[in-house]
């Protein structure tokens, strides 16, 4: 079966930069794909990429050595089970917040006798390979996110489930969850502080941690905390600072 090279990164320790794709487009997925991203995740959860989309940008990632990763709308097994059948090798579930909603999510990316997921990768055999019914299991990598103080409340519960890989902290709707401003980077005292706390508790599992940002240095220094998953910017957001960037010297030029 096809490597999965985020395993073997984290096998050697090694921390995945992380790509985020928010623009429903095989094209812009290829580009992005191509600038060495370790990991490229299709973000069906918020934004506007609907499945025939999500198919197209596997597609497209495809044509890289780009480990591509889907975040899944939620815990619901038919679109956890049709994004692996076309070929995901990597699941986000967001708002898992109890040990009972990990092990449903294990299950569902998980064929028998570890699980519950339907026997069907009529994509995922093509990118994966031949063996992929029986080396699936171990190849996928399953992220629960952890973003409420509900989840905060049973995590050790949640990192003691059998089969789930990682975990993955939405810092904006945790903060909101504790009261706090909703953002990325300089989160307020109290999100920093269970931020903190969930890492050191996945790392005591055995669970690899990982996180979204918005700049380069904050993800940088939460490497350095153990994170070994790490989203900086999205293809929209670099779009949109790109232009923004060129636009401004274009700007100040033409006034000087």
């Amino acid at each position: 079966m096809r490597e999965n090279r985020l395993r073997t990164l984290w096998a050697a320790d090694r921390a995945a930069v992380n790509g985020w794709l928010a623009i429903p487009d095989s094209f812009s997925a290829e580009v992005m794909a191509h600038q060495g991203w370790d990991t490229l995740t299709i973000d069906m959860q918020h934004g506007v990429i609907d499945y025939a989309a999500m198919v197209r940008m596997l597609q497209a990632i495809s044509t890289t050595a780009t480990v591509p990763i889907v975040r899944v709308p939620w815990l619901e097994p038919g679109i956890i089970m049709k994004s692996l059948d076309a070929g995901a090798y990597g699941v986000i579930c967001p708002m898992v917040n109890t040990r009972e909603e990990a092990q449903r999510f294990v299950s569902y990316t998980s064929y028998a006798p570890r699980g519950s997921r339907s026997f069907g990768p009529v994509r995922a055999s093509m990118y994966g390979g031949a063996d992929y019914p029986s080396a699936a299991n171990d190849t996928i990598v399953r992220f629960a996110m952890i973003e409420t103080a509900q989840a905060l409340d049973n995590l050790d519960a949640i990192l003691s489930v059998e089969g789930l890989d990682a975990i993955y902290i939405g810092p904006s709707d945790l903060s909101l969850s504790l009261g706090c401003r909703p953002v990325f980077d300089d989160v307020d005292p109290k999100a920093a502080q269970a931020m903190d706390h969930i890492v050191e508790r996945a790392i005591a599992h055995g669970v690899r941690a990982g996180v979204h940002n918005g700049r380069a240095d904050v993800a940088l220094a939460r490497i350095a905390k153990g994170f070994r998953f790490v989203t900086v910017g999205s293809d929209a957001r670099l779009l949109a600072a790109g232009s923004q960037s060129l636009l401004t010297e274009m700007r100040a030029g033409a006034t000087a």
